[in-house]
């Protein structure tokens, strides 16, 4: 017989979600008697993909709520001994560990540029290197999918952008956690009934082509689901996509207690048809219904779609922003910076990383424009602009009126983009001017460590 299908990790195998050597490293600490020294650990990546020139940072406060919730069970104790490699001793102490540390995080929504922490914990040294693998899997998927997401919405301008694309998405989890990535960046809304359930995002959907093909004939099939969902969407290019609008215009009129909100365009030139469409529905009296698109759009086609002034009302997205398909990972690193109160750093080639803790300060101008970035050291004083790092967890405690919600990160991040100089937002491949400096006293340490 074969074991049931597990669809995520149960909450009594969470701890067990890490690298063997994170746990083999913490045995070493404990022995070498220096799992209780106080480190910090930041995270943060050294460069951008080719394709961006920002990133939002997403999932790092919903981490650190996870994460300040971890332990071992007696379940995830009993697993880690039947591997013959730790011993008894350090096991007892392993059940008994709760995460006691402190950690500070950018807000959910923030746009972050190289070297600045995303998050950094400061704890026991055992008990932040145990968070590394997790905190990089937890935050690296909301971080690239928030990143792409939020420059399809962007592209969009004021048009609407709902999520299609869980059946494409690399895994129940991502598809899941994705929604809520979505939502930090602005998406309307989506096809996800879990995600949107869960992340309280609207639901929105039409219909398959399949129900179009199962009734005799194209009417039949406008007519069956208009009566089902009154101000309903039609999918109109199952056979051909303008005599697909004109069958929606018949039905309409035969039938006028019928209503419909939009008709949905999902293959060919969508620009040519969502004129056409737009004139055939005018021209028959249905002014108000929408046009909405979709078809393996992303944030150039759909700016393309708009610079050629196509009257489409919403956008469809799958495929493009589940996968985040042209820069699907964030190198992020989690690296030791600071080890009983000794600033650390790593000096590999094209691996180095700022020591000590940080703290980020955002400058603006009078009128409210980001004008650049200071990466200073967390206990420096005097540093213009507003701190970007908050603590979240403290002593091990949530801080909840440290945690925005997604609704405000959104809401952070509708208002923070259009403050940044236009070379951020651009589209095209290329780096922005936007300057990040350290301050002086973090060069000066940077060049001594």
């Amino acid at each position: 017989m074969s074991e049931p299908v597990t669809l995520s990790v149960a909450d009594d195998e969470l701890a067990l979600l890490t690298d063997l050597y994170q746990l083999t490293m913490i045995q070493a600490y404990w022995k070498e008697g220096m799992h209780q020294t106080p480190a910090t650990f930041s995270l943060f990546f050294r460069e951008l993909p080719p394709s961006r020139r920002f990133i939002l940072a997403c999932g790092q406060q919903h981490a650190a709520a996870t994460l300040s919730q971890l332990h071992f069970n007696a379940v995830a104790i009993k697993k880690l001994a039947s591997t013959g490699r730790f011993d008894d001793d350090f096991l007892d102490w392993l059940s008994n560990w709760r995460f006691s540390g402190d950690i500070w995080a950018v807000p959910e929504g923030t746009v972050l540029f190289p070297h600045q922490p995303l998050l950094e914990v400061d704890a026991p040294i055992a008990e932040a290197q145990l968070l590394e693998s997790l905190i990089m899997n937890l935050v690296q998927l909301e971080t690239v999918l928030a990143s792409k997401a939020a420059r399809i919405v962007w592209a969009a301008g004021d048009r609407p952008v709902v999520d299609f694309g869980m059946r494409r998405v690399h895994g129940i989890d991502a598809a899941v956690r994705g929604v809520r990535a979505y939502k930090t960046a602005g998406i309307s809304g989506t096809s996800n009934v879990l995600g949107g359930l869960r992340h309280d995002l609207p639901l929105s959907g039409t219909m398959a082509h399949s129900y179009i093909l199962a009734h005799d004939d194209e009417p039949s099939a406008f007519r069956a689901f208009a009566r089902h969902y009154p101000d309903t969407t039609l999918l109109v290019d199952t056979y051909d996509t303008l005599q697909g609008v004109q069958h929606v215009i018949d039905v309409l009129r035969d039938m006028p207690s019928l209503t419909v909100s939009a008709v949905r365009l999902d293959s060919g030139d969508l620009s040519k048809l969502a004129k056409r469409a737009r004139a055939l529905l005018d021209d028959a009296g249905f002014q108000s219904i929408r046009i909405i698109a979709s078809s393996g759009l992303d944030e150039h086609s759909i700016a393309e779609l708009i610079a050629q002034d196509a009257p489409i009302d919403a956008f469809g997205v799958g495929t493009q922003m589940g996968v985040s398909a042209d820069a699907p990972v964030i190198d992020l690193s989690y690296k030791l910076v600071e080890y009983a109160g000794t600033p650390r750093a790593k000096h590999s080639p094209s691996k180095t990383n700022l020591p000590t803790r940080k703290q980020i300060y955002r400058r603006r101008d009078t009128q409210g424009r980001y004008l650049g970035d200071i990466i200073a050291r967390r206990d420096e004083t005097g540093i213009e602009g507003e701190a970007l790092l908050v603590p979240v967890v403290t002593g091990g405690v949530i801080n909840t009126t440290a945690m925005a919600d997604t609704q405000h990160a959104s809401t952070r991040v509708a208002d923070a983009l259009p403050r940044f100089p236009a070379s951020v937002t651009a589209l095209a491949d290329g780096e922005s001017d936007y300057p990040v400096a350290l301050s002086d006293a973090l060069a000066h340490l940077s060049s001594t460590v």
